[in-house]
């Protein structure tokens, strides 16, 4: 008789997951490697066009600072200049060179716009109003709509696909009306939320409970309107990925053995649709540092975004470029997190790509 050949479970082999789960202890040392080189190029390209490009613009923060300052004096103008690393005797290397002599020791310049503050102080102040806010707003939003877009999926064909089309049509609202709107509703006519400002005026920032109670307050309109313009983009997203992975013969198989449906829909669809929202997420957590430039500009809200816009219109190039440096490492950063675990939950992609 001729022995009979064991067939593989299609289950066991052709889920994403499952793999993940046999090949978790290896550690993909050389396509974490790849991915590192990959990332400190972009890093160094990132920062050289961060040098240059303010300098290609007409004027600079030192013609910015006389324009409304009349009285300053000739000799004062070019000892500002040499204070920001504007002088005019030295060549654009040079500058370039002294550019990194003092990045490589944290140093990112001085504010002019902030009466001559350090950027990394400037940047201190506003970055933990930008994270807590977008950054929880992100967060949220990411797992309601990835959770929603799942179950949807996986029911589809229910009045809950309901949901999709209605959360997609408030996501193509501008985020400017959309604030202006959520303003006028709820803080002019209902009074439910102030108006704007991550704090009462005349308030003094303290470690108290008062005041961290303000502060959630005057963030809670803000955050709702970020979740709710954000929603449909990572719903309709996990809602498509699960009836792509709804077809798949695992997922068939699983069914047919009897499984019970909420960990076929978790432990196999989920896990396999949600792969490609990571690096989705991965950037929207890093451009959180960039903050949400209309919403800080409709809620007067003083976070990175804001500071930035104000950077730019001043031609402050030191708090442009400290402010664009938090940015392109945040990013990066995000970035290879996300790298690291796609390859982790996918080992299609290390093996690819190593």
């Amino acid at each position: 008789m001729t022995p009979e050949i064991a067939q593989p479970d299609a289950l066991a082999a052709g889920t994403t997951a499952t793999r993940a789960v046999k090949g978790r202890g290896r550690v993909p040392w050389r396509f974490l490697g790849s991915r590192a080189l990959f990332y400190l190029f972009t890093l160094w390209a990132a920062l050289t066009i961060n040098f240059f490009l303010p300098r290609m613009m007409k004027g600079d923060a030192v013609d910015q600072y006389l324009a409304r300052n009349r009285n300053v004096s000739p000799e004062a103008a070019e000892a500002l200049r040499a204070l920001l690393g504007l002088d005019t005797d030295k060549s654009l290397l040079q500058q370039y060179l002294d550019y990194w002599g003092l990045l490589l020791r944290g140093d990112l310049g001085i504010s002019l716009l902030h009466g001559l503050r350090p950027v990394t102080e400037v940047i201190a102040q506003a970055l933990p109003w930008t994270i807590g806010l977008v950054g929880f707003a992100t967060v949220v939003s990411f797992a309601i709509g990835t959770i929603g877009g799942a179950v949807v999926g996986w029911r589809r064909g229910s009045r809950l696909d309901a949901l999709v089309p209605i959360t997609t049509f408030l996501g193509t609202i501008p985020y400017f009306w959309l604030g202006l709107l959520a303003i006028a509703v709820f803080s002019v006519n209902l009074g439910w939320f102030p108006i704007g400002k991550a704090y009462g005026v005349g308030v003094t920032p303290e470690w108290s409970l008062e005041f961290v109670g303000e502060v959630i307050v005057h963030g809670t309109l803000p955050a709702l309107t970020i979740i709710i313009a954000s929603l449909g983009g990572w719903m309709l997203g996990m809602r498509n990925m699960m009836l792509t992975v709804l077809d798949e013969d695992y997922i068939t198989v699983a069914q047919a053995k009897g499984m019970p449906n909420r960990r076929v829909l978790w432990g196999y669809a989920a896990r396999n649709a949600v792969l490609p929202q990571i690096q989705s997420f991965a950037l929207s957590i890093g451009f959180i540092v960039g903050g949400t430039i209309v919403m800080e500009m409709v809620f007067s809200y003083p976070g990175v975004g804001k500071l930035l816009l104000d950077a730019t219109n001043a031609k402050d190039y030191a708090l442009m470029q400290g402010v664009f440096l938090i940015l392109t490492i945040s990013v990066l950063v995000a970035n290879i997190i996300a790298d690291i675990a796609y390859a982790f939950l996918d080992p299609r992609t290390r093996q690819t790509e190593a």
